[in-house]
C-alpha cells in the first residue's frame, strides 16, 4: 500500500501532472480550492455570482442549451460520417439510406432538427444578452466573440445544407453562391472589386473571388460538395470549439454570466 502511495506521490510531483494540473496534488483545503479555481471545467463561473444572474427568468438558459445542442450535433454528426460519402455518385443515396436502412437512422433527423434548434437558441441567447445589457463593459470582448460564434453557427447550417445533394440543396447553395459574388471587395460583382486592379490585371474576377473560393468552381458541383463537407465536419467546428473555450473563459473572468444590473 505504501509503495502505491509513493508511486502516486511521485507522479503528482512529475512535470506531466504539473503541466495538466497547475496547483499540484491537492493535499490541503487551500490547494483543493486552487485546483478548482484554476480549472475551466471544474470552475466555469466566478466564486461569487449575483443572485439574479442564475435565475431562469433572467438567463433563459439559452447559452447552456446552445452548448448542449452543439454537443448533440457533434456526436450525431460523427455517427453520420461513418455512413455518408461526399461524392456526387453516392451522397443522395447515402442520405436516403441513413433514414431507411442504417441502424439508428433517426440520428439524421436528430442532427437536422438539432441544427435548426441551435440557430434559434443562439439568436435567443444573443437577444437576451442584448436586452439585459450584458454586452457592456467589461463584457464587450465576449460580446464580439459571441457575434463570431453566431456567424459561424449560420455558416455551419449553410454548409450542411448542401450535403443531402438534392434539388433543394443544389438551388439553395446556387443562390448563396450568387450572393457571395456580390460581396464587397471579394466578389467580382461586389462594390469595390474594381478598385482591386492594376492596369489590365484584375485580382478579383470570376475565377478568383468569394464565390469561386466557396464552390471550388463557377457552378455547384462535386468540388463544392467536398469543400462544404470538409468545412462542415472539420474546419468550422474546430474554430467554433476554440471560440467557445474563449467564450466560457471570459464569462468567468468578467465576473459572471450576466450583468451589469
Amino acid at each position: 500500500m505504501s509503495d502505491k502511495k509513493n508511486i502516486f506521490e511521485r507522479f503528482g510531483e512529475s512535470q506531466v501532472w504539473k503541466s495538466i494540473f497547475r496547483s499540484g496534488v491537492p493535499r490541503t483545503r487551500r490547494q483543493r480550492m486552487m485546483s478548482v479555481l484554476n480549472s475551466v471545467f471544474l470552475h466555469l463561473h466566478p466564486v461569487r455570482l449575483p443572485r439574479h444572474a442564475v435565475k431562469l427568468k433572467f438567463t433563459w438558459c439559452m447559452g447552456g442549451l446552445t452548448f448542449f445542442l452543439f454537443l448533440v450535433l457533434t456526436i450525431s454528426g460523427i455517427l453520420l460520417m461513418f455512413y455518408y460519402r461526399p461524392t456526387a455518385e453516392y451522397a443522395y443515396t447515402d442520405m436516403i439510406d441513413l433514414g431507411e436502412q442504417v441502424p439508428l437512422g433517426i440520428m439524421r433527423e436528430i442532427h437536422r432538427w438539432g441544427a435548426h434548434a441551435m440557430v434559434i437558441t443562439t439568436w435567443l441567447h444573443m437577444f437576451r444578452v442584448f436586452m439585459t445589457g450584458s454586452y457592456k463593459p467589461p463584457r464587450e470582448f465576449n460580446w464580439s466573440i459571441g457575434v463570431l460564434l453566431l456567424v459561424l453557427t449560420l455558416l455551419l447550417s449553410f454548409t450542411g445544407y448542401l450535403l443531402p445533394w438534392d434539388q433543394l440543396a443544389m438551388w439553395a447553395i446556387t443562390v448563396g453562391g450568387n450572393m457571395a459574388r456580390a460581396t464587397p471587395f471579394v466578389g467580382h460583382e461586389g462594390p469595390g472589386a474594381a478598385l482591386l486592379s492594376i492596369g489590365d490585371i484584375n485580382f478579383i474576377n470570376m475565377g478568383a473571388d468569394a464565390k469561386f473560393a466557396l464552390l471550388g468552381g463557377r457552378f455547384v458541383g462535386e468540388a463544392a460538395l467536398l469543400r462544404f463537407y470538409v468545412l462542415h465536419c472539420i474546419g468550422l467546428p474546430f474554430v467554433v470549439m476554440i471560440l467557445m473555450a474563449v467564450h466560457f473563459w471570459r464569462v468567468r473572468k468578467d465576473g459572471g454570466i450576466s450583468g451589469p444590473t
